[in-house]
């Protein structure tokens, strides 16, 4: 197969006026990159992770520990992957600022090592966002239950807020269960409706158009960081130091197995570059809000660790992983809390799944306009102007798949397939640098070329902490991507055909 590593060239990505000529409305600044970038990165991971990054995780078969808990060194398990992700924000700036387009990795991938390399990227960005938001939208639809229960008395029926397979789990672990699930030729049936209620709502508003969706990002942003606040505000009065002892009770195999877990936590700050064609001065805010984003977000992180630390004990997380947050305020004597911490999750998440249905929908966009997906994912709403097709394909297989996979499925895949974009952006600067000596950056990476290797091996360091079976789950992917690269995409490559032509 000749021509798999053809490469775009620079001068083809950035237009000389400075119009991206796809149609997107160029709207946003960089305090929209920045919200739009803690909007992605705090959720989830702050919400539902930090248990496990405190506790550990037990394997639900055999009852024992898969990874070992950071205790309290959860906060140098955060600070080691923040490290990861800040040298991989770098790299990240650089090359955003070279090539400000929609597409992330992808786009970035096609100028410095060519179309194949691009493609097994754009392939991997899927487990990133879409399989990514898959996850964030269960967790959202526990603690919207969760809110629904504490605010109104209202329980959703639980054949309603669970996926098949973990419907069936409940089934088998608990028999008695079977006849709260309705039946189909004798097969229990679950659907996870608030997940797919919430993922449709946010396919409609990405629908209607950016900058309303960054206006909603941006008070969504704004009232979360107000709860966390308020988390750090009250819980500081209550801290116990003693519960800082011992510090590192599995020593650095838990913090380190802590920070491979909580690289989900920082998952987010490379979105803001899948909006570079809707940026009105993408070179120079692009790479200001990717580690704006980065820097507040690694503070909130470790002030919340060790706020929780210092008035829980790694016992009392294990025993309360669904919301350790929550349970801190009843441990203080305010229970109601738990149900505001409900609510603000939700608010929380509902910014990722927004940021993540963004990013997806223009990598679908670019890949498409590129040949290697069909046209028809590229097709820009004359009205809105978004690229309206991709956005309900995105919605409906996120929605959808909320229903089938399990959250253990959906994250491990997610983080092994984001470092593994991380590494290849890294290796993209040494590459482009040396391909392209002479043009013109307005960002550089400090340290070159030691800081993207730094970044490389970090991000090979996490991925060296994810269990095997991620590995296994991510091989597959690939493999699947790679016959449909072959079958599909490099037959219809525009760059392939242009050359061709030529």
């Amino acid at each position: 197969m000749k021509g798999i590593f053809r490469r775009k060239a620079v001068t083809d990505l950035v237009p000389e006026d400075g119009q991206s000529g796809t149609g997107l409305k160029r709207t946003l600044g960089v305090l929209d990159l920045t919200m739009l970038g803690i909007g992605a990165i705090i959720g989830a991971g702050l919400f539902s992770s930090i248990a496990d990054m405190i506790a550990g995780t037990v394997d639900p078969d055999t009852g024992a520990m898969k990874t070992l808990g950071a205790g309290p060194g959860v906060m140098i398990s955060y600070m080691l992957t923040a490290i990861a992700c800040g040298f991989a924000a770098l790299c990240y700036a650089e090359i955003a600022a070279m090539v400000p387009i929609s597409g992330s990795a992808y786009s970035y991938s096609y100028v410095a090592f060519g179309e194949v390399v691009a493609w097994i990227i754009g392939w991997d960005l899927i487990i990133e966002y879409a399989i990514g938001n898959i996850y964030v939208a269960q967790k959202w639809g526990t603690y919207f239950a969760t809110f629904l229960k504490g605010m109104f008395d209202i329980t959703l029926p639980i054949w309603l807020t669970n996926d098949i397979q973990s419907g069936w789990g409940l089934i088998k672990s608990n028999p008695e269960l079977a006849s709260q699930f309705p039946m189909i030729a004798g097969h229990a049936v679950s659907i996870n409706l608030p997940a797919f209620a919430i993922t449709l709502s946010l396919t409609m508003l990405l629908f209607v158009g950016v900058k309303e969706s960054a206006r909603a990002n941006a008070v969504m942003v704004i009232l979360k960081l107000a709860l966390i606040g308020v988390f750090l505000g009250v819980g500081f009065f209550h801290i116990d130091s003693h519960n800082w002892t011992p510090f590192a009770p599995n020593k650095f195999t838990g913090i380190w197995q802590g920070a491979a877990l909580g690289f989900f936590s920082y998952i987010g700050f490379d979105a803001v570059s899948t909006a570079g064609e809707e940026t009105k001065n993408p070179q120079r805010d692009l790479p200001r809000g990717m580690i704006y984003s980065l820097l507040i977000s690694t503070v909130l992180y470790i002030l919340v660790a060790a706020v929780l630390t210092g008035i829980l004990t790694t016992k009392e997380v294990k025993e309360h992983a669904g919301d350790p947050l929550a349970y801190m305020f009843e441990k203080i004597g305010m229970p109601g809390a738990s149900t505001a911490f409900a609510f603000g999750a939700v608010i929380a998440m509902t910014a990722v799944l927004l940021v993540f249905q963004l990013g997806q929908t223009r990598i679908f966009m670019v890949m498409a306009r590129d040949g290697l997906l069909p046209k028809v994912f590229s097709r820009i709403h004359p009205k809105f102007r978004t690229p309206h097709v991709s956005t309900w394909i995105t919605g409906l297989f996120v929605a959808s798949m909320c229903s089938v996979l399990t959250p253990d499925q959906a994250i491990g895949l997610t983080n092994i397939g984001t470092l593994f974009a991380f590494v290849l952006v890294s290796f993209g600067v040494i590459a482009l640098r040396i391909r392209e000596p002479n043009r013109h950056r307005p960002f550089k990476v400090p340290g070159y070329p030691v800081t993207p290797l730094i970044s490389a091996a970090a991000c090979i360091g996490l991925i060296v902490g994810l269990e095997i079976s991620n590995w296994l789950r991510f091989v597959i992917w690939l493999a699947i991507g790679m016959v449909i690269y072959i079958l599909y995409g490099y037959k219809r490559s525009v760059l392939g055909q242009s050359a061709g032509n030529s």
